[in-house]
């Protein structure tokens, strides 16, 4: 049984008078003819002396009672709008209904005429209103205090990372900023979504229950189909599923869902995260590299109008970010410029483990790893750190890339690369393999070279193989955290704050 505050009783007290008066505090219809803006700019719009009637609705944030009059401030989707009543219009009696009744939080219908107050600020003069949902909880107080700049300072009771994440339903009520980010967001996917239709890509869905994972290095979530009586994962990617669709004569598709992993969360890493994926027929890495520099660039266009971002990945640490060009660094030359070892000098883990320990003792790499992850490592320790400026690292280990096809001329290594902004992984690329007999191969040689809890382990995907006999043609895939884009594009150092509702604890 809830328990209620003091001031949560008095609001249910206010419900059970509105009942008595024959008034419904959760009435079924509303009605509106103008957001605030639009009732806004038909008051700018009007002739001088023109009456312009409006009915407005939202939830009231402000009142002022001055006995004959209340002055109130409502806030719907679109912002703020001031609200005039007077007994005039009203009579008395109603004037102090609202004064009584109405609390901030309740959202209210107001009906009269547009006007401008003496300080000319745009107010609809109240002829009738109505309850239209009662509040019971009240919202955290805030307020907006003008700073010595100029700058409208909002100082909200609900500060607290974990509860804003928790209850983001008041966040948003209160942090008009919040709300910016993810109408922010819906216009990145929006662009990103025209952007690839406009290159003849289709958009397609796949399952997201999986009979077998696979696609990428991450441990799935398991659950059972009762009906089937098996096991089945949430999708940790869509890669394998899209990669069949090419070998059905669909030469570019493209889809934009979620994705669970089974993982630690970070500022970076959520389990449950939105993710693009893309195929196409005829490209490789190179071909895809481009493609996404155009893709970026577009987003940045179409949603922000530049192509420049400060980001502040932590406090005091500020990066100026420039998406007009991307920089192109090999891997070995990243890793011999930042950590001072070629790793081409080093064709086994034993030969790159020692150079690691004895060029830097301080270094602690896992000996029983394989080459490809010890590579890994001197990508996170002394590489990753440095790519602040949007960089496509590219040439990657061959036993860490099960899915990608070899460089040639090179057999431990194979055509793939990484986008990197602020110091993170932003995507994944790979010209795709698409012999099934090497594939086949590797998923072996995965089964043998990896211990079968660990997250880099593909499973040998049959129906996946079956598919590639009949001939997939040569392509390019690309993958993406959208979640990631968001953060680096609103200035959002945390991956909680791009995500309506990121994954907590369960509250003690």
């Amino acid at each position: 049984m809830t328990e209620y505050t003091q001031l949560q009783q008095i609001r249910l007290q206010k419900i059970e008078e509105l009942r008595t008066q024959g008034i419904n505090p959760y009435p079924t219809r509303a009605e509106r003819t103008h957001t605030s803006l639009q009732a806004i700019a038909a008051l700018e719009a009007a002739p001088e002396g023109e009456p312009v009637p409006a009915t407005l609705a939202g939830r009231i944030r402000a009142t002022r009672p001055m006995g004959k009059l209340s002055f109130a401030h409502i806030e719907d989707g679109a912002g703020k709008i001031q609200l005039f009543f007077r007994i005039n219009e009203l009579g008395q009696e109603k004037v102090d209904f609202f004064n009584k009744m109405f609390d901030l939080g309740d959202f209210i219908q107001a009906e009269g005429l547009m006007m401008r107050t003496r300080t000319g600020e745009p107010t609809l003069q109240v002829t009738d209103f109505r309850m239209l949902a009662k509040a019971v909880s009240p919202l955290p107080a805030d307020k907006d205090v003008e700073q010595p700049d100029g700058t409208i300072k909002r100082y909200a009771a609900l500060e607290d990372p974990e509860l804003r994440a928790r209850q983001r339903y008041a966040d948003l009520a209160v942090n008009p900023q919040v709300r910016e980010t993810f109408r922010k967001r819906a216009a990145i996917i929006k662009a990103l979504r025209n952007f690839l239709d406009s290159n003849d890509f289709l958009e397609v869905e796949t399952p997201i229950l999986q009979p077998l994972y696979g696609g990428a290095a991450a441990r799935p979530f398991t659950t059972h189909h009762n009906e089937l009586e098996q096991d089945m994962y949430l999708r940790i990617s869509f890669e394998l599923y899209l990669k069949r669709l090419l070998v059905g004569n669909l030469e570019r598709v493209y889809e934009i869902g979620r994705d669970f992993r089974n993982e630690g969360v970070s500022y970076k890493h959520n389990p449950e995260f939105t993710q693009l994926e893309f195929y196409a027929a005829y490209f490789d890495y190179l071909k895809v590299m481009d493609l996404t520099e155009a893709m970026i660039g577009h987003v940045c266009d179409a949603v922000f109008g530049s192509r420049k971002f400060t980001f502040e990945k932590e406090p005091g640490k500020v990066y100026e970010l420039d998406f007009t060009s991307w920089r192109r660094l090999e891997m070995r030359q990243g890793i011999l410029e930042t950590s001072g070892i070629d790793i081409a000098e080093h064709p086994t883990a034993e030969s790159l483990f020692q150079a690691i320990v004895t060029r830097h003792p301080q270094a602690k790499p896992d000996p029983t790893v394989t080459r490809g992850k010890l590579i890994d490592f001197l990508l996170g320790e002394f590489l990753e750190p440095t790519l602040i400026q949007p960089t496509f690292l590219y040439d990657y280990p061959r036993d860490i890339s099960p899915l990608a096809k070899p460089k040639p001329g090179d057999p431990l290594t194979v055509e793939r690369f990484e986008g990197y902004a602020a110091g993170f992984e932003l995507c994944n690329a790979f010209t795709e393999l698409n012999d099934p007999l090497d594939q086949e191969q590797r998923f072996l040689d995965m089964q043998e070279d990896y211990d079968d809890d660990e997250e880099e382990k593909n499973p040998l995907d049959e129906d996946y193989l079956r598919a590639m006999r009949y001939g997939m043609p040569p392509n390019g895939g690309f993958g993406m955290g959208i979640d990631r884009l968001t953060m680096l594009l609103t200035n959002n150092r945390s991956i909680r704050e791009v995500l309506l509702f990121p994954a907590s604890r369960n509250e003690a």
